[in-house]
């Protein structure tokens, strides 16, 4: 970009200070990690494979400080700073990713936990204890100085230790009067998926803590509040009024944690238009799925993610875990002796299963899908579809053998190695061939809940391959994934903004409730010609080595 053309370029992409009648605020208000000409300059130099890494940096002075010498280096080179001394200022200032965070064991951690008994096959048994042990390097506490100099870091301090993800996911998800979509400023404005209602709920039924219940309650209801004031839609159909959720975030700016990549595809539309991209972009990193087909769908461009319009449908997924939640809140509150609230919502739950059956059920399909605004349901498949069943928000127990027709219809249960995220290759990560851990457990856990032994069996062979995926890439690569590759014997998964994570919170936690639920019955695919994976021999007793020679 030619010098003189560069401060114009500045302002208009960022708004420093002459932002535009009706444009959208950044996502915070830090000039070093949310907006701003120094943030704009590191990003776009590209001085990092991923631009994550820049903005999990913690600062090593002062920002003001910061900022004003940035400010002298932008003003010595007419601000466009050789890459060369970005590096260099970048290393001077800055602080390596992770120097918050130390190690942490969770206390109730134990070396040989009850669900192990449970795993008949003992090549499982032994990889269940290896998962067990990468809890303790997920485990994570910060230092006391993000809460004594919180101006210095992009992570926000909690005095509660936490388990990360894993890979360039080292921060918590934590309540902020919403869940944001990280313990980053730079998230705020993004929430996460609301299953925080739920997450109480497994807690109180495996401690029956009601103080803890009674003490928190209002939290609950502070996420769920945010979603009704936030992200409620109304759609008019058949002469009624439906009220139900979308993904929405009105903030503008490319995302700082993929701010090159968002900068890159916003040249290529309007100026006007740029500010609504990134909303949409934000839109989709908020549901979980960024990104995918799903967002897409009903674009000018249905495989260009510069067509994305996240905000533009009405999820399945997010609409069914609100439809839990405000089930979940009723018992609680029950419970907690408020019967006025425990009516309300449950009214609200009634209110949303009718809107649900309304607008996203499909009688001829048996399943629920997207509802788009301007274009009505998108017929796509993706495991989401099921996540009512998932949430028990239906009222007709047919729907889940309904739902199992629709997976055969599909040519779902043909994929040996695990359900796809799509059916849609695209390129993005949520789509084919990926394949994510929570995706399989709304529909293995949906299925179920049926009644029919056959459906209960599909369930049960869905975990079979799953656990089977998961165990080969491990005996592969003594790592699990964050996603898998299901197109070619299962591996590692690819596509989307970064490199596959090895961690990883959300699949070692589906492979052991898996094994805790089907632990008498599933196997590692065994074979008289077996070859022990590396990995797992040093791990092996004597005698289970020798059980599985080919004598």
């Amino acid at each position: 970009m030619a010098r003189g053309t560069w401060e114009l370029h500045l302002l208009l992409l960022l708004g420093l200070g002459l932002r535009s009648q009706g444009a959208l605020p950044p996502p915070c208000e830090s000039q070093i990690y949310c907006y701003g000409e120094l943030l704009h300059q590191v990003q776009m130099a590209k001085l990092y494979p991923d631009d994550k890494q820049f903005v999990d940096m913690s600062l090593s002075t002062a920002p003001d400080q910061v900022l004003q010498r940035f400010s002298e280096l932008a003003e010595a080179h007419n601000h466009s700073i050789p890459r060369q001394q970005l590096q260099e200022f970048v290393q001077q200032h800055f602080r390596a990713v992770g120097q918050e965070l130390q190690p942490w064991t969770p206390g109730d951690w134990k070396e040989s936990p009850q669900l192990l008994q449970k795993i008949a096959d003992a090549r499982l048994r032994v990889w269940a204890g290896q998962l067990n042990q990468i809890w303790k390097k997920l485990g994570k506490q910060i230092k006391p100085e993000v809460l004594s100099q919180p101006e210095r870091f992009s992570l926000i301090y909690s005095k509660n230790p936490f388990i990360v993800p894993g890979g360039r996911f080292v921060e918590f998800y934590y309540c902020y009067g919403h869940i944001p979509n990280g313990g980053r400023v730079y998230y705020l404005q993004r929430s996460q998926p609301p299953l925080l209602t739920l997450m109480m709920d497994r807690y109180v039924a495996h401690t029956n803590d009601i103080t803890f219940l009674r003490e928190n309650i209002e939290t609950l209801a502070l996420e769920l509040n945010f979603w009704t004031v936030n992200r409620t839609i109304s759609v008019y159909l058949g002469g009624k009024s439906y009220n139900l959720n979308r993904y929405h975030v009105p903030y503008g700016g490319p995302r700082p944690e993929s701010y090159s990549k968002d900068a890159d595809l916003a040249d290529t539309l309007p100026e006007e238009d740029r500010d609504v991209l990134w909303a949409e972009l934000k839109a989709g990193a908020e549901s979980g799925w960024d990104f995918s087909s799903r967002w897409l769908v009903g674009g000018p461009n249905p495989n260009s993610l510069s067509s994305i319009r996240t905000s533009k449908l009405i999820p399945v997924d997010l609409n069914a875990f609100l439809c839990q939640a405000e089930e979940l809140m009723s018992n609680f509150y029950s419970r907690l002796g408020n019967d006025a609230q425990a009516e309300r919502y449950r009214s609200l739950r009634t209110q949303r299963m009718a809107a649900l059956n309304a607008l996203l059920w499909d009688e001829q399909k048996g399943a629920w899908f997207d509802y788009d605004m301007e274009n009505g349901k998108n017929l796509e498949f993706y495991p989401s579809n099921l996540t009512p069943l998932w949430a028990g928000c239906f009222s007709d127990p047919s729907f889940v053998d309904k739902a199992l027709k629709y997976l055969e219809d599909s040519k779902i249960l043909t994929y040996q190695h695990g359900i796809p995220a799509s059916l849609r290759n695209t390129g993005q990560q949520w789509d084919f061939p990926n394949a994510w851990a929570p995706l399989q457990d709304l529909v293995i856990r949906g299925l179920a809940k049926s009644s029919s032994p056959r459906t209960q069996e599909v369930a049960f062979q869905l975990a079979q391959n799953w656990i089977q995926t998961n165990f080969d890439v491990y005996s592969q690569k003594s790592a699990m994934y964050e996603k898998y590759d299901i197109s070619n014997g299962g591996q590692p998964g690819g596509g989307g903004e970064y490199e596959v994570q090895e961690g990883f919170g959300w699949t070692n936690g589906m492979a052991l409730m898996l094994l805790d639920r089907y632990g008498d019955r599933l196997t590692s695919g065994t074979q008289l010609t077996l070859q022990v994976p590396h990995c797992l021999v040093v791990a092996l007793p004597l005698q289970l080595l020798l059980s599985f020679l080919p004598w």
